[in-house]
């Protein structure tokens, strides 16, 4: 084709394009940070989807761009609604390879649950949180209202010694959480006095990491918010539908006086034809609608490889 196009139309040839050079946006105030730390954080119960690349690319390259640090933390504290796929672990660190894309630093939360309790009994001496008795039915009709549960102004000591009887298996299920101290006024009744702590029955939801070392587990947003402290994270890139969580957990960040980070909100990646869902994809397994999860059919980054899809095709468009 290219002898040909050489012989009959050599003036396209000739023609040159001016391609316009594109490059990453400057992140807002570098100048704050000693050093630009960003991090990529999958839950493993699932190998990446085309939808995971722009955060952990963007996050991925702005460290890069900055001679910083790009951290990999595996988001793994449910054992139970959201469980890790003990293989998922190692499906992501496959996926980032071929990428070409490898961190500084991997962390599995799940290994530290010891720092999440330490800064939660921080957190119930400052005021900041709670640890709530009342029923899911009650505390949603008080929520709702804007009213404060009644476990909301009893005493430190009080709070601590709660905390305390959940570490040592006083409650358990649904018996007791801790929440953390909002605006009781908040639009979003999703953000009043959300869930920090919870306890799981792990001897029937054992963790594929640790097993039933650990039945007191930090929800999502806790976990996430003592994480991007304590590991000096300056810029958080995800997408549009984290910025309720943005907002819950700053409440933790002013609670303990800590500064937030810098965080950029994208728009979620929508692909036509292209199946996304992981819960979707878990289903369609079960039910032998799929071969497995490198499926030519779905959008994971496995069926991506096994369509035989380059990864600079992928990087470079997605």
């Amino acid at each position: 084709i290219k002898r040909e196009v050489e012989e009959r139309y050599p003036e396209a040839i000739a023609r040159k394009r001016e391609v316009e050079e594109k490059a990453l946006p400057p992140l807002p105030n570098v100048d704050k940070y000693s050093m630009v730390v960003t991090r990529f954080a999958p839950n493993p119960d699932a190998p990446l989807h085309l939808g995971s690349l722009r955060p952990l690319i963007l996050s991925y390259e702005y460290a890069k761009m900055y001679k910083g640090k790009f951290i990999l933390r595996f988001d793994d504290t449910d054992p139970k609604t959201k469980r890790p796929m003990p293989e998922a672990y190692d499906w992501i660190l496959e996926d980032m390879k071929w990428l070409g894309i490898t961190a500084d630093e991997v962390v599995y939360q799940s290994d530290r649950l010891e720092l999440y309790y330490d800064v939660c009994k921080e957190l119930l001496r400052r005021g900041g949180a709670y640890v709530c008795t009342c029923s899911q039915e009650q505390f949603k009709e008080l929520r709702d209202a804007g009213k404060p549960c009644p476990c909301r102004n009893l005493s430190v000591e009080e709070q601590l010694e709660r905390f305390e009887d959940m570490l040592s298996l006083r409650y358990g299920e649904k018996e007791a959480v801790v929440r953390v101290k909002t605006d009781l006024k908040h639009p979003d009744v999703s953000v009043r006095d959300w869930v920090a702590f919870r306890v799981i029955d792990v001897e029937k939801h054992p963790h594929p990491r640790v097993g039933s070392k650990y039945f007191v587990w930090p929800t999502y947003n806790f976990a996430c918010a003592v994480d991007d402290h304590k590991l000096k994270i300056s810029h958080i890139l995800r997408a549009k539908e984290h910025i309720t969580n943005t907002t819950k957990q700053k409440y933790v960040f002013d609670h303990m006086q800590w500064s937030f980070p810098e965080t950029i909100h994208f728009g979620r990646l929508k692909l036509a034809n292209i199946i996304l869902s992981k819960s979707q994809i878990s289903r369609g397994i079960a039910k032998r609608e799929f071969e497995w999860w490198d499926d030519p059919r779905l959008g994971t980054i496995m069926a991506v490889r096994r369509r035989g899809i380059l990864p600079a095709v992928s990087y470079t468009h997605l």
